[in-house]
């Protein structure tokens, strides 16, 4: 079964993909939306991780007959209330890049003494401008003070995993997905679909 991803996010894409062969074996094909560079985005006006996976799902599944999901995740750092929260890929601003996000949370958080975090992946799959369902996932973990790692990307190399021992920049993508926010969401969803 083929499954659309409306992300130009390679990262993400790529761990979708993963995810599908780990926990799929050859049942379910992920692939980025047909022409996805060429539509138009929506604007991401919700101000929860449900409501912007489910309002992209809605929009780009009308540009298919098939199944299309989308997903809205980011970083929830509990002294900074929060933040960046559904902002995480624009934190910096206008033309804000990974290098940037990361410089400006760690400033955030200079003087911070919890430094509690959880990553955050929300599912919404549709087809046909209806949507079929929203899967969540959550990872708990901490913001170090500096980078490690080159693998991930965005946050990955700041937010340390307790139960992995690591950063996520420093985790292999196997060991990854066996914890992280966006391989229990992917689960919950293909889950759902074998049922």
């Amino acid at each position: 079964m083929i499954l659309y991803c409306a992300t130009t996010n390679l990262g993400k894409l790529r761990e979708f993909r993963h995810a599908a062969v780990e926990l799929g074996g050859d049942v379910f094909r992920i692939e980025a939306l047909p022409g996805i560079e060429e539509i138009p985005s929506p604007a991401e006006t919700g101000s929860a991780f449900e409501e912007n996976a489910l309002l992209k799902a809605s929009y780009y599944s009308g540009f298919s007959e098939e199944l299309v999901f989308a997903d809205d995740s980011g970083l929830e750092v509990d002294a900074l209330g929060g933040e960046p929260g559904v902002k995480s890929a624009r934190y910096s601003g206008e033309g804000a890049t990974a290098e940037r996000n990361n410089r400006l949370l760690l400033e955030r958080l200079r003087r911070a003494e919890n430094r509690r975090a959880r990553f955050v992946c929300v599912i919404a799959l549709a087809r046909k401008g209806e949507a079929l369902g929203v899967f969540r996932g959550t990872v708990e973990g901490e913001i170090i003070g500096e980078i490690r790692g080159g693998n991930g990307f965005g946050y990955d190399p700041l937010f340390y995993c307790p139960a992995l021992g690591c950063t996520f920049g420093e985790a292999a993508e196997e060991m990854k997905l066996r914890v992280s926010h966006r391989g229990e969401a992917v689960r919950r969803m293909l889950d759902s679909l074998r049922r």
